[in-house]
């Protein structure tokens, strides 16, 4: 292709960040319709690339490779698989959906100088991260990848600790305190990760003399590349760690409850519906591909973490007190079955844990952004502070019904056909590790109703008296996101027909194959 179309997508927000940054501060609407004009027209650019992406064709496409930093073999390398494409499409559908929502969240408070720009610079940065997260899934150069990895913590710091939840039951300066921990403990355990994770890098280019996936590829196939044992394990493990604390995959999971109770309910959307399946996909691409022995020899472990994940997080999940922690804590479970998936190596695993990262990130911005209205409303984020919405506000009801019911994968929503393969995958490989995994369908149900329960059901409390139900902008947030968990649970052919050939190339870089079932002979 002459066109650009990747480095297109990804600049284009970047673009748009700078130029909502630069608006006069007394033009704050005009800030927020320009951001939505640039995530709208990414959405656009990412339409174009799904059309033009052929899932029979070449395992990466729409390539770009240009000479970056030559001394050190470093390359500006595009390009994207099923996989990629598919969590591209995803992060450019969320976004304009996230600054819907987010329209009043950084509106100046009354005490604030007219010349302080809130609104311009949340709007700015949630652009930015969009910029990066999609440069990500789009390059195939290990250190460029590597790059945005890292970067995309600087934008994310802020949008923490500077535009925190404004429902918070202390006074501001405890708010301010537990906003600005939450945002230095999301910084430290990814830098942690991402400071292992470069001196991996680093140790890949001494073995391999290379940061393209590609050409490390062909030499591996050709012979030319042998890695010890030892040292692709240890290499293995620096990538994985980085991408465990990203996932978050316990017990590197704590940052996330503290991150995504503390931020707006937007930027709650941001981190685990965008951010964190940056660590998933670079499990796929990067330790599957790059490291496939080592993969295989650390297999049972990570299968226990996720396990663990699985089971924990939803355990805490349903003795939550607070509506937006709850909701941490179940994408902690969500998120073990994601690498559940991968590890399980099968087909129908990494099939479904892909659509799981997909699947989630719908399903959590429709829980999460109307639990964010619901909180708005009320002023709280604790679950007994609610009870009979649903006699008050019946779509708000409604709509937080179905964000749950999908959170708990019920069959007809989305979640339910990812949920499916992982768990088909997980007990063709490992019968025991799906049977564990399936406490966590239960555990689903338990914290999904039982918030519904308390919160939208029963007498309505006086503070909840009079409460609006979802208006026309709230309501073009909402209806799209249900919208598409309908349609992808009862018809999901067009996701699993990009990805599937995506699975059968990391499949092949395993070298493993699905287990056949074992079948009595006919007497």
């Amino acid at each position: 292709m002459s066109f650009p179309l990747l480095t297109a997508t990804a600049a284009l927000p970047a673009i748009g960040a700078v130029a909502t940054a630069a608006v006069p501060a007394a033009r704050r609407t005009a800030a927020k319709w320009l951001a939505l004009v640039f995530s709208l027209a990414t959405l656009v650019l990412a339409g174009i690339a799904l059309a033009r992406f052929e899932p029979g064709g070449d395992r990466f496409q729409l390539t770009e490779s240009h000479a970056w930093i030559k001394d050190f073999g470093v390359r500006y390398e595009l390009g994207v698989d099923g996989i990629g494409l598919a969590l591209m499409a995803l992060t450019a559908l969320l976004i304009p959906f996230v600054i819907l929502a987010g329209w009043h969240d950084a509106d100046p408070l009354e005490t604030q100088s007219s010349r302080w720009r809130p609104t311009q610079g949340f709007f700015a940065l949630i652009l930015m991260v969009e910029a990066m997260v999609i440069l990500s899934f789009e390059a195939t150069d290990v250190f460029l990848f590597y790059i945005l990895f890292e970067a995309m913590l600087i934008p994310m710091y802020f949008l923490i600790g500077g535009f925190g939840d404004r429902a918070h039951s202390g006074s501001d300066e405890n708010a301010a305190a537990q906003r600005s921990y939450a945002a230095v403990k999301f910084l430290l355990y990814n830098l942690v990760g991402g400071l292992i994770m470069l001196a991996a890098v680093i140790g890949l280019y001494v073995v391999a003399g290379s940061f393209s996936l590609s050409e490390i590829a062909e030499a591996r196939a050709n012979g030319s590349l042998s890695m010890a044992t030892g040292t692709e394990r240890w290499l293995f493990l620096g990538f994985f760690f980085a991408f465990a604390v990203k996932a978050p995959l316990w017990p590197l999971h704590t940052w996330l409850p503290n991150a995504m109770g503390e931020a707006t309910s937007p930027v709650a959307v941001l981190i685990t519906a965008v951010v964190d399946k940056v660590g998933t996909f670079a499990m796929l691409r990067f330790c599957l591909q790059l490291f496939p022995e080592a993969s295989k020899w650390a297999t049972p472990v990570i299968l226990v973490l996720a396990l663990i994940s699985i089971v924990y997080g939803a355990l805490l999940a349903v003795g939550q007190r607070d509506i937006k922690r709850l909701i941490a804590y179940a994408s902690i479970s969500h998120f073990g079955f994601i690498v559940l998936g991968i590890f399980a190596m099968t087909s129908q695993g990494q099939s479904g844990a892909t659509l799981y990262m997909v699947n989630h990130g719908i399903s959590t911005a429709a829980l999460m952004l109307v639990a964010g209205f619901l909180i708005t409303r009320r002023g709280s984020r604790l679950i007994s502070d609610y009870g009979g919405v649903q006699k008050v506000a019946p779509v708000l009801a409604g709509t937080f019904l179905i964000g749950g019911l999908a959170t708990l994968s019920l069959p007809g929503l989305a979640p339910f056909v990812s949920e499916f393969l992982v768990l088909v995958g997980a007990f063709a490989a490992y019968p025991a590790a799906g049977i564990i995994a399936t406490t966590g369908i239960v555990l689903a149900a338990i914290y999904v109703l039982v918030l519904y329960q308390r919160t939208m059901t029963g007498p309505v409390k006086a503070e909840v008296q009079g409460m609006a139900d979802l208006k026309v902008r709230e309501l073009a947030v909402v209806v799209p996101l249900i919208a598409l968990l309908l349609f992808l649970g009862v018809y999901p052919k067009p996701l699993t027909d990009i990805v599937n050939p995506a699975v059968r190339h990391t499949m092949s870089d395993v070298q493993k194959k699905d287990p056949q079932p074992e079948v009595e002979a006919a007497k």
